[in-house]
């Protein structure tokens, strides 16, 4: 845990620094860092908040290209914490006082997160039970609908290593469910994934590249509505447990966006018709949990 004091600057420290032209009102002053990697690269897009003594959140955002961040609050005492992939996060105490030490926290170093020991190798399949295939989509560019599939199995080989593993994902199409009948009714229809015709989604995977700490890309094969594209689903390791019944299960997180269209959706002319439909970009969200096979 670190803990600095910073200020308002003079008028004098402010003509010698980079935020010259930024009024600090009376009251409040600037908290400032440089967020870095272990080799003293900026950490970019690293997600920060600054919350106060009684734990409400007053500023967050990101890292800026340089990992620089900036905020502008009342003098107080305040909690900095910093998370970014790949990273342990930071947490430390700040106080920002009036005549404080107006060269901010300086640089904090972000250390990389340990990884979780993987699962062994061998044959392991979905538990649906205690996974969800979810998206979100926008209802003709307003609210936001969300939606999941029920029915799917899905089969992973994990190799030695995981470049030598693959997986094999089965979804049933008919199974969608955004909790309106007369909506799902129509998803289910030739307008979008014509179940009749199209049963199943599939995906299928054998590129299991590391991106750093716990996270992972799985590139591979969706097949939807007779189409098939490539596509790269961005993977969150969470690691292994025990189920309620000693039973070894591994978890992970996943997210990858389409667009209906590469699927041969026509889009434009359900519009034309005035049929109120689920928009064109659509984010996939998965928790899974998988367990050896039986």
């Amino acid at each position: 845990m670190i803990t600095r004091l910073i200020g308002r600057r003079t008028a004098a420290q402010q003509r010698n620094h980079t935020l010259a032209g930024l009024s600090v009102p009376p009251g409040a002053g600037l908290l400032s860092c440089r967020v870095l990697d272990p080799v003293n690269e900026p950490v970019v897009r690293g997600e920060f908040t600054v919350s106060d003594s009684g734990g409400r959140k007053i500023v967050s955002g990101e890292t800026d290209p340089f990992g620089t961040i900036v905020a502008m609050v009342p003098f107080g005492e305040y909690r900095l914490a910093i998370s970014a992939d790949s990273f342990t996060p930071y947490r430390g105490n700040v106080y920002v006082t009036d005549g404080g030490d107006s060269g901010g926290l300086g640089d904090i170093t972000l250390q990389i997160a340990p990884s979780l020991p993987l699962p062994a190798p061998g044959e392991w399949e979905i538990e649906p039970a205690h996974s969800r295939i979810g998206f979100i989509a926008r209802h003709i560019g307003l609210a936001r609908v969300h939606g999941r599939f029920d029915n799917f199995a899905g089969a992973i080989r994990i190799g030695d290593t995981m470049d030598q593993s693959a997986m094999h994902v089965v979804i049933g199409a008919a199974s969608i469910d955004t909790s309106v009948q007369m909506r799902d009714d129509h998803l289910r229809s030739a307008d979008f994934l014509d179940v009749a015709n199209y049963p199943t989604l599939e995906f299928y995977s054998d590129r299991i590249t590391h991106r750093g700490g716990n996270n992972w890309a799985i590139t591979g094969a969706l097949t939807l509505h007779g189409v098939t594209r490539t596509i790269t689903l961005e993977a969150q390791y969470l690691g292994i447990g025990n189920g309620m019944e000693g039973e070894t299960r591994a978890a992970i997180r996943a997210t990858t966006e389409l667009h209906r269209e590469d699927y041969t959706v026509n889009w434009q002319s359900m519009l034309a018709r005035g049929i109120a439909v689920v928009g064109s970009s659509i984010k996939i969200e998965m928790d899974i949990q998988i367990v050896p096979k039986s």
